[in-house]
């Protein structure tokens, strides 16, 4: 521990990404990344930036992209905000709506980085436990409470959430910030955004990173009343008013705006997913039911760590938490057919 650091500092157990080693080159189903690359039209519109006028600021409202996600999701301008990635909205989402004197409320199997950002901003996190299949009832979610922030799909179990539920969470909690973090949504589960004209207090969470491929840009954005989208905005404006910069902001549109390039990918992947599902259960995994790009996998004789040991060694990345009830599972992404198929010719040695 550094003297140089302040007691808050000193105080964190920042959160921690899946490894990007370097030594050999590695099938990497750790990350949830997206196996395909992103719309060519997003390639072609960002070099097309890069040129003289990046000696300017970029645009501090990121207007064009607003726009775009507007007309995209019939809302209004006003309802939208946009964020260097779903991450830095989340991390202002909480400075912004969740009162320190009260706790957040979340799951207690879900991603780890909500732990984090209650710590940063000295919140109390109150969690919520998961039944034995990894179910969320939400009717446990209310009381006296500061606010609620739930992933759905969630992280790392892939399990959706009804969109009865959601409702269920914002009728029964009207006086809360109920956030949805929708990173996985476009996997197959089903988006909260038709609910934000109606409920004033639901803020809507997603991202650029894993459908659209653009997990290097950066780029997330948020859906809300315009009451929590202003609130979103004085938190950024006291932080750094140029969030998102030229190139990205002119990538992000154009992905936005391809619409075909995002159907065709996502299929994909559900359509992978589905395969690996339905060969990983002959094979005798348990795996819960997947709505995103990754599965959540456990196999009955034998240890996840060491499957997750042996995998390495054999060039597969996958990623294993090493905490109380998912010390059990996997989580592996999706890649491409060709990774997929030699992931699952990897596992079939290792447990025959």
């Amino acid at each position: 521990m550094s003297k140089y650091w302040s007691p808050l500092t000193a105080s964190l157990e920042p959160y921690v990404p899946g490894e990007q080693p370097k030594d050999k080159t590695y099938i990497k189903l750790n990350t949830n990344e997206n196996p395909y690359p992103p719309s060519p039209n997003a390639i072609a519109a960002m070099k097309a930036v890069i040129n003289e006028d990046l000696r300017l600021y970029p645009d501090p409202n990121s207007e064009m992209l607003i726009q775009a996600l507007a007309k995209q999701n019939g809302l209004s301008p006003k309802q939208i905000f946009v964020g260097n990635g779903s991450d830095e909205i989340l991390a202002f989402a909480f400075a912004s709506f969740f009162d320190p004197s009260k706790p957040v409320l979340f799951p207690d199997i879900t991603y780890s980085f909500y732990k984090v950002y209650a710590k940063f901003y000295g919140i109390t996190p109150k969690l919520i436990p998961l039944d034995e299949q990894f179910l969320l009832d939400v009717n446990q979610f209310k009381g006296e409470h500061g606010g609620i922030i739930i992933p759905n799909p969630n992280a790392p179990t892939a399990i959706p959430m009804p969109l009865a539920d959601v409702k269920v969470l914002l009728d029964n909690n009207p006086d809360q910030v109920v956030i949805i973090d929708e990173a996985y949504v476009d996997f197959g589960a089903e988006s909260a955004i038709a609910l934000v004209s109606s409920y004033p207090n639901l803020l809507v969470i997603q991202t650029l990173s894993k459908s659209r491929s653009l997990a290097g840009l950066r780029v997330g954005y948020a859906f809300g009343s315009e009451e929590l989208i202003e609130g979103l905005n004085r938190t950024k404006n006291s932080f750094n008013s140029y969030t998102i910069d030229r190139v990205a902001l002119a990538g992000a549109v154009a992905a936005i705006e391809d619409q075909a390039y995002f159907q065709a990918t996502t299929e994909k992947v559900v359509a992978t997913r589905e395969r690996v599902v339905s060969k990983l259960q002959t094979l005798g995994f348990i795996i819960t039911p997947s709505k995103a790009n990754f599965v959540f996998i456990s196999h009955p004789t034998i240890a996840a760590k060491q499957l997750f040991e042996q995998l390495r060694e054999q060039g597969v990345l996958v990623r294993y938490f090493a905490s109380p009830r998912i010390d059990r599972f996997l989580r592996v992404s999706i890649g491409t057919d060709e990774e997929m198929k030699v992931f699952l010719e990897v596992i079939e040695r290792l447990i025959g």
